[in-house]
């Protein structure tokens, strides 16, 4: 059976968590946890990261950080994972949800303007598939309205809009590293702050509402109760896992951009016989190969499709189920508009296999099977 995904294992993870072990610090913000921070400032050019217990968390302090009180509005895509809404809702927030593009399976950004209301306080993005979302044109009515906006960008760690990495853009990024994603720490994420005056209170939550950071780098005598938080800290073993992977990241990228440049050619054919739909990047986007979707004419095909591959051992998947469509979506939101495309396509929508380690024979067989079930029709 080749599965649907498969977590990353580079070659260090064992030995940096049993450095940890051995510094006798394994709560959060230890040894390693520092060293990841040091590796995604570096990268990302600007701002501050902290890491979390998840991508939720991060979505959470996110959250918070706009000051998201009762009834204020935020404005989402509905074809999102749940922790997207989440974090808004429990700061009781009401979900506008608005419709997708066809091309990205991203918030549509020319739909954004019309759902504004006096009530709008945030825009939350999801960058899908590790693509850009539209940001300037979205940055340009969040500055108009005076919006915050926040990057969803779970699925989109190295990944760039216009040579920016996603979840710089906006005012806080949201970044995801559970077992699925291309980096990770078994269940973790992290929070990447864009303005400098928010990274105090940004601690500050992340550290259960204390100024306990300040203390631990000597700036205060004493850490003290300040503002409402919560334990968003990481254990440093989780880290130091994660520490592994960040070191080889170029090695993991390499590797799975390789298998999404294979799919993409090989199911060309497929795409000109008018057969499948295939990803689209646009111009300006550099994307991560965090996933590869085909989308089928149908929910009937693609039911179908995903059972042939399962009977030849091949694990494939759809993904979200609309959140507007859904008992708490229903509750604590509205869809601004017309559902034109993402009821649709999230019916039509597979992912297939994706993850380091798979193998160029188990791939070709993944490709094969494909075909088949399309050319055999």
């Amino acid at each position: 059976m080749i599965p649907f995904n498969i977590p990353p294992v580079t070659g260090n993870e064992e030995k940096y968590i049993a450095e940890a072990i051995a510094s006798h610090k394994i709560c959060g913000d230890g040894q390693f946890t520092k060293k990841c921070h040091e590796w995604f400032e570096t990268r990302l050019g600007g701002g501050k990261i902290l890491l979390t217990t998840s991508g939720t968390s991060a979505l959470e302090m996110a959250a918070i950080l706009c000051d998201i009180k009762p009834d204020d509005e935020v404005i989402l895509p509905s074809f999102t994972f749940c922790s997207t809404a989440d974090a808004f809702v429990q700061r009781g927030a009401r979900l506008v949800f608005v419709d997708i593009r066809k091309d990205t399976m991203n918030i549509d950004e020319n739909k954004i303007e019309q759902a504004i209301t006096e009530k709008t306080k945030a825009i939350c993005v999801v960058h899908y598939a590790g693509v850009a979302c539209e940001m300037d044109k979205i940055m340009q009515i969040a500055k108009k309205y005076n919006l915050k906006v926040v990057e969803d960008a779970a699925q989109a760690v190295c990944s760039f809009y216009k040579g920016k990495p996603l979840g710089t853009i906006g005012d806080f990024g949201c970044y995801s590293f559970h077992e699925t994603k291309n980096f990770s720490m078994g269940e973790g994420g992290a929070i990447v702050i864009n303005h400098n005056e928010d990274f105090d209170m940004a601690e500050i939550i992340r550290e259960k509402g204390t100024d306990r950071s300040l203390f631990l780098r000597g700036m205060v005598d004493k850490y003290t109760w300040r503002e409402y938080g919560s334990s968003y800290l990481p254990s440093d073993m989780l880290a130091a896992y994660l520490y592994a992977q960040l070191i080889d990241a170029d090695k993991i990228q390499n590797f799975r951009m390789n298998i999404w440049n294979k799919y993409f050619e090989a199911f060309k054919v497929l795409q000109e016989k008018g057969l499948v739909t295939l990803p689209v990047i646009p111009e300006d986007c550099v994307h991560n190969a965090h996933m590869f979707y085909l989308i089928c004419h149908s929910l009937q095909e693609r039911t179908e499709l995903i059972a042939y591959l399962k009977k030849n051992g091949i694990i494939a998947v759809f993904h979200y189920i609309p959140l507007h469509s859904s008992p708490a979506g229903l509750k604590f939101g509205r869809f601004d508009g017309k559902d034109e495309i993402t009821t649709e396509y999230s019916e039509r929508l597979i992912r297939l296999p994706l993850y380091y380690g798979l193998s160029d024979k188990e791939q070709d067989f993944v490709i094969e099977a494909v075909k088949n079930f399309f050319l055999s029709k």
